[in-house]
């Protein structure tokens, strides 16, 4: 086949890079299984007027259709799903009636975005979401526990460290009503795009299309400028004077995520009121979360509070979830060489081959150390000895082995050391059992956060 040219947008990792990404995400899963949600999966494609109902995301949507399929074709309506909440809540209503209430669950896939792709924005990329749902109601301490169990997912990956960043749609729309804003989606709009265009433009934005008075917009800013790492900013926001029954709400709902996120894991959320979250659907509290030292990439984890994305019409499933973006945080780790691999294969052996007479030898041995849970290879021509260790070395996999009909023996090529073995009973170390994804940087993760998850 001739070489093509590279899909920007569609990443496809070396095995280093692929060895990364699956530790992220059994990572991902053993913290969430730890939290009590439960793995699912969903279909890759939801109709497009389901997926089109909430927010403006009409031009990243990918389209299914046939190679000669018509209008009239059934697949015609069909759009490959552009995050997992929209399929989850399609999926909640649809099996309802199996569920136990508030269901938690995680999900790990890939979603797909029409969007210019960019340092850290992918066309076709990989989300790990937990959401928790209730029927008709949902209480409020699960917005609490998002943040609590994202923060112990990041504090036990080989990163950097992580801040989540918390807003409230309801202390910023209570806000912005009481400022004069008849549509308070369009200031919500303008507030997200602050980061990118900066304060003048976003006021013109706020002037201009979300029909704000220029004294109005100067108070939204002000608003978005407010960021503490606790409860304090409930006194910035009431010295802005603006007062709302719905505003008093979200300040007490995001001073309870703040402070009780921050007591199970210090440090790890502040209140940041310009956060905003594009999406329409959200109507609580919305997450962010900043990779300390790589802000200009973006958020990599993300989401809010949900209370009518999922219904039936007679009955409402409001829900609350976060997502990891797993291929933009695997992205940042490889672009910025912050992670090493110990090898980008699983085989912790080489079993040599003397000759290919007793090849049937080798793959006895292979068999033996497999059955016990030790990935191996045998080697795959009976070359000289010293050019099987090369192979293995140039694969990076740690161990060859001898067999002998005296007695078998096992080489650690990285040290020399060569010692009697016994495929029945011999262990490699357990950091060599499996490739190892580790910090280029120092070890930020305490033992606590490594103990919690062994």
């Amino acid at each position: 086949m001739a070489r093509t040219a590279r899909l920007s947008g569609f990443p496809e990792w070396l095995p280093a890079g692929h060895v990364v990404q699956a530790s992220v995400e059994e990572t991902a899963r053993r913290v969430f299984e730890l939290h009590g949600f439960a793995g699912i999966e969903t279909r890759a494609v939801e109709p497009l007027d389901q997926m089109l109902r909430k927010g403006e995301i009409d031009k990243e949507v990918y389209v299914l259709r046939r190679l000669h399929a018509d209008e009239r074709d059934a697949d015609s309506g069909l759009g490959l799903h552009f995050d997992l909440t929209v399929p989850f809540a399609r999926y909640v209503v649809e099996h309802a009636g199996q569920l136990e209430f508030p269901f938690k669950r995680y999900q790990i896939q890939k979603v797909w975005r029409g969007e210019r792709p960019q340092d850290g924005r992918f066309r076709e990329f990989t989300q790990a979401d937990i959401d928790v749902v209730g029927r008709d109601y949902l209480p409020f301490h699960y917005e609490v526990e998002m943040a609590v169990t994202m923060a112990t997912l990041l504090a036990a990956l080989p990163i950097p460290p992580a801040v989540i960043q918390v807003n409230n749609r309801k202390l910023a729309e209570g806000f912005y009503r009481a400022v004069g804003a008849n549509e308070p989606e369009s200031v919500l709009r303008a507030i997200d795009k602050l980061d990118k265009i900066g304060p003048e433009a976003t006021h013109r934005l706020l002037v201009e299309q979300a029909g704000l008075s220029s004294q109005a917009a100067d108070l939204c800013l002000d608003l978005a400028a407010i960021r503490t790492a606790d409860s304090s900013f409930a006194e910035q926001v009431s010295a802005l004077g603006v007062t709302g029954e719905l505003l008093d709400e979200g300040v007490r709902e995001l001073a309870a995520v703040v402070d009780g996120a921050n007591a199970e894991r210090p440090g790890s959320v502040v209140a940041d009121l310009r956060i905003a979250r594009g999406l329409d659907y959200y109507t609580g509290t919305v997450y962010e979360t900043q990779l300390i030292g790589f802000e200009s990439v973006g958020s990599i984890a993300s989401g809010g509070r949900y209370d009518s994305l999922a219904t039936d019409g007679r009955q409402t499933y409001p829900g609350v979830g976060i997502s990891l973006g797993v291929t933009r945080l695997v992205s940042i780790l490889l672009g910025n060489d912050l992670v090493e691999v110990s090898r980008p294969v699983p085989s912790a052996v080489l079993v040599a081959v003397l000759d290919e007479v007793s090849r049937e030898r080798s793959q006895r041995v292979a068999a033996a150390l497999r059955s016990r849970g030790i990935a191996c290879e045998v080697a795959p021509s009976a070359d000289k000895l010293g050019k099987q260790i090369k192979y293995a070395d140039k694969r990076g996999v740690p161990f060859v082995w001898f067999p002998d009909v005296d007695g078998d023996s096992v080489k650690d090529i990285r040290t020399g050391e060569q010692t009697p073995a016994d495929a029945n009973t011999w262990d490699p170390p357990e950091d060599d059992r499996a490739p190892q994804v580790r910090s280029r940087t120092d070890d930020h993760r305490s033992t606590t956060d490594q103990e919690a998850l062994s």
